[in-house]
């Protein structure tokens, strides 16, 4: 028996209306979105204030405290933060040390230029190409989380130059890597996160920053300021940076062939790293290890006093060089 096929209806002349009003809406979406991708990947900003040293690739934005005659002490912030990260400890360093402290480019006050210029080896070279202008010529340097693989990198190009190091939740391998928050992780994502970025709030972004402290802590408004006026592109491209430096060697492993003094700091609630992640940099001859109880990725803001005391008593351990 021949099964009977029957003609399919044609489509109205309402119908084809429709579907073409919504192919349109579909492409003009489409369309819009790959134009805000373009428009906020291609931002760019130059530096502001007037603490700014040349260096390649743009002005840095540098403040400095304490005796200009007294040992340095350079601190380096982390991705997506800023030289304000530091304001809660600065008092307490600078009663006995040239304290300096360096927006990285693409953060603070610092330029904000498009391109491939945010490797942390290139980093590291500007923060010594602003120490040599400033007349340093040997430098304890202290590193939060990304911050750390600037500081790393540094004493692997200018040994001479670091006389020590400590980090501050620097995590040591990118497998130990916990996740930067749902709003962080949607941030990274292509189409979604240059839409995000386009309509961030103060909201969105201290959502964003929640992961760099412990839960329900309150964030400071300048700490939101400066990530939020940062480019998209120099925020993803240091992140993709600090993870390919450890992509090609962990930073324990970097540390332990320096054969510098190493202070590691980590929050016991740090929601980016274990804090147990921290034993790794045991691999590091005479590394000092400390885990603060109550604070998370940010010790120097949530705890500053005992941060502090800990970076005070480790640069006054290191031994100055001839």
């Amino acid at each position: 028996m021949r099964s009977l096929v029957l003609p399919r209806p044609r489509p109205t002349a309402k119908r084809r209306r429709g579907l073409i009003i919504a192919s349109a809406v579909l492409l003009a979406i489409v369309g819009l979105v790959l134009g805000n991708m373009a428009v906020v990947d291609g931002q760019d900003a130059g530096a502001t204030g007037n603490s700014t040293l040349p260096v390649d690739d743009g002005n840095i934005y540098v403040d400095q405290d304490g005796p200009r005659d007294a040992p340095a002490l350079v601190l380096i912030h982390g991705s997506g933060a800023s030289s304000r990260f530091w304001d809660w400890v600065v008092p307490m360093l600078a009663k006995s040390y040239h304290v300096i402290r360096i927006d990285l480019l693409g953060h603070g006050r610092s330029a904000k230029p498009g391109g491939d210029v945010y490797s942390m080896e290139q980093q590291a070279h500007r923060v010594g190409q602003v120490l040599d202008q400033l007349g340093v010529t040997h430098a304890v340097l202290v590193g939060h989380s990304t911050g750390g693989y600037v500081a790393t990198a540094l004493a692997e190009q200018r040994g001479d130059l670091v006389t020590g190091i400590a980090l501050i939740d620097t995590g040591p391998r990118l497998d130990a890597f916990i996740s930067s928050g749902f709003v962080g992780n949607l941030v990274f994502t292509p189409m979604v996160g240059q839409l995000l970025w386009r309509l961030r709030t103060d909201g969105i972004v201290r959502k964003g920053l929640s992961s760099a402290f412990a839960p329900g802590y309150q964030i400071p408004q300048e700490l939101v300021d400066d990530t939020r006026a940062m480019t998209y592109h120099a925020l993803v491209a240091t992140s993709r940076a600090s993870d390919d430096y450890l992509k090609q060697r962990s930073a324990s492993d970097r540390l332990a062939g320096l054969g510098k003094p190493l202070l590691v700091i980590f929050g016991e609630l740090d929601q980016r790293f274990p804090s147990s992640s921290a034993a790794q940099y045991r691999a590091v001859a005479g590394a000092h290890i400390e885990v603060l109880p109550d604070v998370g990725h940010s010790p120097m803001v949530e705890d500053p006093s005992r941060t502090a005391a800990l970076l005070l008593d480790f640069a006054g351990s290191v031994p100055s060089a001839a």
